[in-house]
């Protein structure tokens, strides 16, 4: 907070006032009456002066207001995940930047889609930490190159110029963002493989149940051949 104080003028009025009163209702003729009415201005500037300065800064004040902390996010409990999802929550902050800057509607379309589908690879790590070694590489390599990849676009499209090496890298760049959303996209479709992989257990196992039990609709039938010529084979 920084104050600016100037000493308020409300006293010398008051000790003004003073002396004009004391001029019109007794004489000053005589010393002793000048000592009187100094000692009065004397306690009436000290009680004003007083009663100011408990009334607050006066004379004007220049307050700057405090800044707003930015609220932390809570921890998760595992320093993995969140180191993860604060380097997640930077890259993110990044693309948009790099998404402001960047005139091209297809790149910048792109930068939308990877925002979009980074942060759901970030929520589904947070949401299930085991999966936090599937994105190591992702984390590691593919992401940081992804956002070099970008900011070299943007320093050279802002540039200004066309030359030979500008406007080569600009459509290499340009030619290899498909590429990179679709392997973040498949980033992401990796980290639900084995979920897959249960439901479609699960399924399966449930199918069975529910045909032998005769819920739907499909009876368990005999094999047209017995095997060794006495068991019977049942197949859905």
């Amino acid at each position: 907070m920084k104050t600016n104080t100037r000493r308020p003028v409300a006293p010398f009025y008051a000790v003004a006032v003073v002396w004009l009163a004391y001029a019109l209702l007794f004489p000053l003729y005589e010393p002793l009456h000048y000592v009187l009415l100094a000692a009065v201005s004397a306690a009436v500037f000290l009680a004003v002066n007083a009663i100011c300065r408990n009334g607050g800064v006066t004379g004007g004040t220049e307050q700057t207001a405090p800044k707003a902390e930015k609220p932390k996010e809570p921890s998760t409990g595992d320093p993995a995940v969140d180191k993860m999802l604060k380097d997640g929550r930077l890259a993110i902050a990044e693309m948009k930047r790099l998404d402001d800057n960047i005139a091209d509607p297809g790149i910048s379309a792109d930068i939308v889609r990877l925002e979009q589908v980074s942060a759901r690879i970030f929520d589904e790590v947070k949401q299930d930490p085991k999966k936090l070694p599937q994105i190591r590489k992702f984390m590691d390599y593919y992401l940081p190159t992804t956002l070099k990849l970008l900011n070299s676009y943007d320093r050279m499209s802002a540039a200004g110029v066309s030359g030979e090496n500008i406007d080569a890298t600009l459509a290499k760049v340009e030619g290899m963002m498909r590429t990179i959303v679709a392997a973040f996209e498949k980033q992401l479709d990796s980290l639900y493989g084995a979920e897959a992989l249960d439901i479609s257990t699960d399924i399966t196992v449930l199918e069975t149940m529910m045909a032998r039990e005769g819920l739907t609709g499909q009876p368990l039938k005999a094999e047209s051949v017995p095997k060794d010529g006495t068991d019977i084979k049942l197949e859905l």
